[in-house]
C-alpha cells in the first residue's frame, strides 16, 4: 500500500479528514490541533500523532508500504 491508497482507505473507513495527515497526499488547511501523521524523514518513514504542538513518532519504517500498512492497522484495526 502506498500513501495515496492509505488516504483512500482511511477515508473509506470513515475517519474524519482532519484526523490524519499524509505528507504530499492528504494535508488539510488549516492544520488541525491534533492528528495522526505519516511522513518521510532522513531515517525512513515515520508514523505518529501530533498533539499540543508536539510530534510523537510512534514507529519508523524503511518503506512507505510498511508505514502505510501500520498506520491503517493502527487507526482502523484492519
Amino acid at each position: 500500500m502506498n500513501r495515496r491508497e492509505l488516504s483512500t482507505a482511511l477515508t473509506d473507513a470513515g475517519l474524519p479528514p482532519d484526523s490524519f495527515r499524509i505528507e504530499g497526499v492528504h494535508e488539510t488547511d488549516p492544520v488541525p490541533t491534533d492528528f495522526w501523521f505519516l511522513r518521510d524523514s532522513d531515517n525512513g518513514w515515520e508514523v505518529g500523532s501530533f498533539e499540543r504542538g508536539t510530534f510523537d513518532v510512534r514507529a519508523r519504517f524503511d518503506t512507505e508500504s510498511a508505514a502505510a500498512d501500520w498506520m491503517l492497522s493502527t487507526l482502523t484495526g484492519r
